[in-house]
Order: C-alpha cells, then structure tokens, then sequence
C-alpha cells in the first residue's frame, strides 16, 4: 500500500472514531476506503474488525455502573454474542473472496438501512417499555436472537446494535438506558470474539490495523469534545447517505463487471 493509501485510512479512521462517539456508523467509513486503497475484501472487513474492536471498549466501560444489577442476563447474552461472533468469523473465512465481494454492496445497503431506523427503532422501544405492564415470561429465550445477531455481528458488524437493542427491547422488560448498557457489551463481546478468532486468520494486515486504531482512538476523543457542538441526527443521516452512495456504487461495478 502507497504512503497516500495510508494516509486515507488514518483519516478514514479519525472520521470513523469520531462518527461512532456521535452517532455510530464508522464501519460505513472505514470498510470502503480499506477497498478503495487495494485491500481485498475479506481482508478489508477482517482488518477493520480488529482495528475497530478497541472502540466498543469505551461505550461498555462508560454505562458500566448500568449493568451492576443485570448479572444473570449477562450469564444469557454474553455467551450467546462471544459463541456467535466466533461462527460469524468462522463463516467469514469459509466465504471466498468472489462470494464475499458480491455480497459486499447489500451488506453495505442492509447496514445503511439499519443505521437510517435507529431513531424510530429507540422510540419504540420507549413507547413498548412505557405501554408495557408485564414482565416476559422468560428471559432464557434472549439467547436464540442474541446468538443469531451476533453470527451478523462477526460477519460483517456495521449496524448490529440497532438489531441487538430491538431483540433486548422485544425480550427484557426494562428501561432503555438498562438495555443500551446490555447492548453495549454484547456488541462488544461480539466484536472481541471475532477480531481474536481472525488474529490467527492470517487475514489481518496489522500495520494498516495499528494505523486505524490509532486514528480511531484519536477521533473518539474528538467527538467526545464535539459531542455538545454536533447534531447526531444530521452527521447519522449523513453516513447513512455515504453509506448508500457506497453500497449502489459497488453493485453497479458489480453487475458491470459480471
């Protein structure tokens, strides 16, 4: 990879750091610039993975305190996002290179699309938890959804924790600050599972990884000073437009190339 090519992904990451501490997304920003820069695609998705997964660190640490009185909900979801994001990554590596690249614009599209409901989905689950008087009858059936979701996490990733918070708003009945601490470290778990299975991948280009991480990290303390300064509405519907862009641009090279 060119110097240029370097310096793309370093800012890709900065802008994917600050993206995720405002509004989330960043996986839409860093996964076509890997591409873009000659990275193949499975390589692409696996380097971004591992760089990126230190990010989701500080989202579970912050609603910490949240999760004190959620222990034996840990016990279900985190078992069922570390199992699933380990088949997610195993199916990854079994996909070839032809068959991932075709399926690379609808993950894009599917993650966008995700991304573009994450308001509607929020309210809701206020409104579900507000309306709702009883309890669900078992909390044990959180791990079918939660291990299917986290396959889709170690897959690909981008837009997961809009699908884990629905599963956990359907599931749990609970407040939505409870249920985002739950999701924070599920999606986390996921991530962590996947990016130390594709460590011995042989997938990873770790000077690339090091680079994004190190300008993801920059880039999170960014937004955290932005946060009060920048509307996560519009810089969210601004990555979800990117995200379309990117993802029809690549299916038509696609077809045009079939």
């Amino acid at each position: 990879m060119t110097l240029i090519g370097y310096i793309l992904v370093t800012l890709a990451a900065v802008a994917a750091g600050m993206i995720n501490a405002l509004a989330g997304g960043g996986t839409l920003i860093t996964f076509p610039v890997l591409m873009a820069v000659g990275l193949p695609a499975i390589s692409a998705n696996v380097t971004n993975t591992v760089a990126l997964c230190p990010g989701y660190l500080g989202g579970t640490l912050a609603q910490a305190k949240d999760l004190k009185d959620q222990k034996k909900r840990l016990w279900i979801v985190l078992p069922a996002g570390v199992l699933g994001g380990l088949a997610g990554g195993i199916l990854l590596l079994k996909t070839g290179e032809k068959l991932f690249t075709d399926l690379v614009p609808f993950l894009i599209l599917l993650a966008s699309t995700l991304l573009a409901i994450q308001n509607p989905v929020r309210k809701w689950l206020t409104r579900r938890q507000e309306e709702s008087k009883t309890k669900a009858a078992s909390e044990l059936w959180a791990f079918l959804p939660i291990f299917v979701a986290a396959i889709y996490g170690g897959y690909f990733g981008a837009g997961l924790s809009v699908i884990i918070l629905a599963v956990l708003g359907l599931i749990f009945s609970d407040n939505l600050t409870r249920l985002n601490a739950l999701k924070q470290v599920i999606a986390f778990v996921t991530n962590v599972a996947a990016a130390l299975f594709f460590v011995f991948s042989g997938q990873v280009n770790w000077l690339v990884a090091l680079v994004m991480a190190v300008g993801a990290l920059i880039g999170g303390a960014i937004g955290g000073k932005l946060a009060s300064k920048v509307k996560p509405v519009t810089l969210r519907w601004i990555v979800v437009s990117i995200g379309f862009m990117v993802g029809i641009a690549y299916l038509v090279k696609n077809i045009l190339a079939a």
